[in-house]
């Protein structure tokens, strides 16, 4: 691709991310992530596809509903580029195993929908010292920010306690605008070109077309990251 050049496509190919989540989020992640030419991709969950999820999870198509979502996912992303590796794992991600499923990678991607496994990741992304590329989504909006061991604040300082667990409606351009914004910041970090989306919390409101951006810091009291984290 022009637009990196030979040395940041051979970089692309080199690097490894894993994607925890297969459906809203992580359908655009992985698609733009593959298309990019990123050598190696782990994406884990452990759900099926359902019609209803269809809307907003476009790696997964009206054929594949009842089928596991890894099954599906690794089934696209191979076809749309065969010339990188597609790990898909069908586990719930927990304390116990995410250390070692997310293993080599070189980042994180949250495409998760709870808080409870988000901190499990984060809990990964420090002790790694690898980034966590987190977003979230809710209705028409949606947040995002890069997290950077031992640079920015991570996870539980941005969010000491977890919103209380909800069901709720997602309209499927919100996950579309997150994911590639997620996937935007992850080509951004392997290629070290532009500005990451550290130490600054970005917040898109659909209904309004209207972004804005939070700053946030570290806290040296926080339960995860509060003195194990080091400048480099």
């Amino acid at each position: 691709m022009m637009l990196f050049g030979d040395e940041g496509q051979e970089k692309l190919k080199k690097a490894h991310i894993f994607i925890a989540g297969a459906g809203g989020l992580g359908s655009p992640v992985s698609l733009y992530l593959a298309v990019a030419g990123v050598g190696t991709i782990t994406i884990v969950d452990m759900d099926i596809v359902d019609q209803t999820n269809l809307n907003r999870q476009i790696l997964h198509f009206d054929r594949d509903i009842g089928r596991k979502k890894t099954v599906s996912a690794k089934e696209k992303l191979e076809a749309i580029n065969p010339d990188i590796i597609v790990n898909a794992f069908d586990v719930k991600i927990d304390g116990r195993n995410a250390a070692d499923l997310v293993g080599e990678a070189d980042g994180i991607v949250d495409a998760m929908d709870n808080y409870p496994t988000r901190y499990v990741l984060n809990d990964v992304a420090i002790a790694k010292r690898i980034p966590l590329f987190h977003g979230a989504i809710r209705g028409f909006d949606g947040q995002a920010t890069t997290i950077i061991p031992g640079k920015t604040p991570c996870l539980k300082c941005i969010f000491p306690r977890a919103p209380p667990k909800e069901v709720f409606p997602v309209v499927g351009v919100t996950p579309g605008f997150i994911g590639i914004l997620q996937a935007n910041e992850v080509l951004k970090y392997l290629l070290g070109r532009g500005h990451l989306l550290t130490n600054r919390l970005f917040m898109w409101d659909g209904l309004q077309g209207h972004a804005e951006e939070i700053c946030v810091e570290r806290n040296p009291s926080c339960e995860a990251c509060g003195g194990r984290q080091r400048q480099n």
